[in-house]
């Protein structure tokens, strides 16, 4: 069996603190999981959110914008894909250390295609980062970004965040999945790339949402299970009111039926119901959406929201 594990960015820092030290503790916690999976031979590709620490880099962006120029933010997706790739490869190793187990690990710093065109470009939406006075917002707007006034908050940044169409360099992961390599890939969604006229890429200011990423990327390794591990153990019903019911097998019809409902927010569990009805409409065997204390578990589709094809 092949999973697709895809981590939460806010997994990787400790209830939220995001210190180099909390990072690699929480990441501690991931690849003692990953290696219980391992243990039982099945093949493991990991992707990760990145929201965090790239929030983190925007900090110092504006800390320093009146010294040295900002660094995009496709520079600071890719600066993340490496450091948490390092940070959960030293996890890993260490944890199939303490099992005698003998697999390699590698990171493959890994480009998404958008398109040009996508309407996020257009008219960004994607709030990033913190909210500033106007007048250090006026200084970033000067580096050519695009800053919103949020009120009695402040001004806050927003960016787009395109459709992924192609994760540009999947076939290097799968190449490692298939030479026994454990991979972590495609992190944050993947460094937002476009194509020009003549077939040159480049890199573009926007987000991708990581977890529609790691459908993308899941189906492109030949993944027969996407997990999605978050910091609850189910999609949930009517949450936060006491008609609230835990989310179990279900197929992607009645999934996608009850976010047309409203059950699901936007900038939460949304998107990773999305995700996961995306993967097993495009072949998957199962999506699951669970917690890492359930991740064994939840690759065999005994816990956790597990999605069925229809």
């Amino acid at each position: 069996m092949r999973v697709l594990l895809a981590l939460g960015g806010n997994a990787m820092t400790a209830d939220g603190r995001a210190r180099p030290e909390d990072q690699i503790a929480a990441a501690g916690v991931a690849m003692e999981a990953v290696a219980g999976l391992l243990e039982q031979d099945v093949d493991v590709v990991v992707t990760h959110g990145n929201g965090p620490q790239v929030g983190n880099l925007l900090v110092k962006n504006e800390l320093a914008a009146a010294v040295v120029p900002p660094v995009p933010l496709d520079w600071c997706g890719a600066q993340t894909q490496a450091t948490l790739g390092f940070v959960l490869m030293d996890a890993l190793d260490a944890a199939l250390a303490r099992r005698g187990l003998d697999r390699r690990t590698a990171t493959v710093v890994t480009r998404t295609l958008v398109s040009a065109g996508d309407a996020g470009f257009t008219r960004p939406t994607k709030p990033i980062g913190r909210f500033l006075p106007a007048e250090d917002a006026a200084l970033l707007v000067e580096h050519g970004e695009t800053w919103e006034d949020r009120g009695e908050k402040g001004w806050r940044r927003v960016v787009a965040s395109p459709e992924p169409l192609e994760i540009i360099d999947a076939p290097a992961a799968r190449a490692l999945v298939d030479a026994g390599f454990v991979v972590v890939a495609n992190g944050g969604g993947g460094i937002p790339v476009v194509r020009d006229a003549d077939g040159n890429l480049s890199g573009v200011e926007a987000v991708i949402d990581k977890d529609l990423g790691a459908a993308l990327l899941a189906r492109t390794v030949g993944a027969d299970v996407l997990v999605i591990g978050t910091d609850v153990a189910h999609a949930v019903l009517h949450f936060g009111t006491p008609e609230a019911r835990d989310v179990g097998v279900v197929t992607a019809a009645e999934l996608r039926a009850y976010a047309a409902e409203g059950h699901f927010a936007s900038g939460s569990m949304g998107p990773k119901v999305d995700a996961a009805c995306r993967f097993v409409e495009g072949g998957g065997a199962r999506a699951v959406i669970t917690d890492l204390a359930h991740l064994s578990e939840a690759v065999t589709g005994a816990t956790g929201t597990v999605v069925v094809p229809n």
